[in-house]
């Protein structure tokens, strides 16, 4: 629905300077009559009255026209487009990552830390109404970012994510435990943890399973994602010559992780390349649909430049009329 609106109305209180233009004018030409007699009109006999002599108030009415054109140029006229959007009640998502030195291994492009933060920033792209959070563990865990809606503060913070900023190891329990403390006071009808990680729990002081059992009391959903290829993989190693690659065996504790998203009611997934973690966030971001919720959006056009143009070209109009066509008549 599209209607037409003034930024500066009180602009248009000025219009009323048009009629008194016009009642001055047709006072004035008033004035301008002969009330002098003449005894004979022989003498005017070749100054008979043309056609000319009434189009000279067109100059009139393109000064008029102009001035109209002008206020209304000053009132700002705007087209505003009212139409009713679709937009989402908002869920609450902790993304819970895992920075372990494993996570440098190189079965993903360039490696799996790098290729998780940068799957993880197409999706909270993705999600403009949701609030989200960040958490990282390794050997411990800490919240990044807390949860909120200034997505482009959370996707710089996680590009700032390395391995090593952290004790080494893999503590999926206190990190899984650090994004409930986060998100478990949340008032949102729909509140959800994505937990990714390459290895096996073998540091922090809560269990994996005692943290989904504390993630189903605040009724959040956890969805574990575990990442590696199938068999070896590339994993960094640090020798007298600095960090070299040597093919390991990939350990993925895939029992747990299944049992953390069975008893908080989320889903496991395992992704052995780039390609199958895109897909991965691309099924949880189907899952996750929030509640829709129907708004009502306005968007303004200025339409100044029309009325501004059409007055100036009626400004010339008027002066070249006068100074040719009209010239003797005015």
């Amino acid at each position: 629905m599209t209607g037409i609106s003034f930024a500066q109305p009180l602009f248009l209180n000025l219009l009323a300077v048009v009629p008194a233009m016009i009642a001055f004018y047709i006072l004035k030409q008033q004035k301008a009559t002969a009330s002098l007699r003449m005894p004979g009109l022989k003498q005017f006999s070749g100054s008979a009255i043309t056609f000319r002599h009434y189009l000279r108030h067109l100059l009139f009415a393109f000064r008029t026209a102009a001035v109209a054109l002008l206020i209304i140029v000053l009132a700002r006229p705007q087209t505003t487009d009212k139409f009713q959007n679709v937009s989402t009640e908002g869920i609450d998502i902790v993304l819970t990552l895992d920075i372990s030195g494993s996570m440098l291994a190189r079965d993903f492009r360039p490696d799996r830390l790098e290729a998780s933060k940068n799957v993880a920033t197409e999706f909270i792209s993705g999600r403009p109404y949701d609030r989200m959070g960040l958490v990282i563990f390794s050997g411990e865990s800490f919240t990044q970012c807390p949860l909120t809606t200034d997505h482009a503060v959370l996707i710089n913070l996680l590009r700032e994510i390395q391995s090593g900023m952290i004790e080494d190891g893999t503590a999926i329990g206190n990190g899984l435990a650090t994004a409930i403390n986060r998100i478990k006071d949340s008032q949102s009808k729909s509140k959800v943890i994505i937990l990714l990680t390459d290895g096996v729990n073998n540091r922090g002081e809560i269990a994996p399973a005692t943290a989904a059992g504390i993630a189903k009391t605040y009724g959040i959903r956890v969805y574990t994602i575990g990442v590696g290829t199938q068999g070896m993989a590339p994993y960094p190693v640090q020798t007298p010559y600095g960090i070299q690659y040597q093919d390991m065996p990939v350990e993925i504790d895939e029992g747990i992780l299944q049992e953390i998203a069975q008893t908080t009611g989320g889903k496991y997934f395992r992704a052995t390349d780039n390609d199958k973690l895109v897909q991965v966030y691309n099924e949880i971001d189907k899952l996750e649909k929030s509640k829709i919720d129907v708004r009502q959006f306005s968007r303004k056009e200025e339409k100044y430049m029309f009325p501004a143009v059409l007055a100036i070209v009626l400004i010339l109009l008027e002066i070249l009329l006068r100074n040719t066509i009209f010239r003797n008549l005015t």
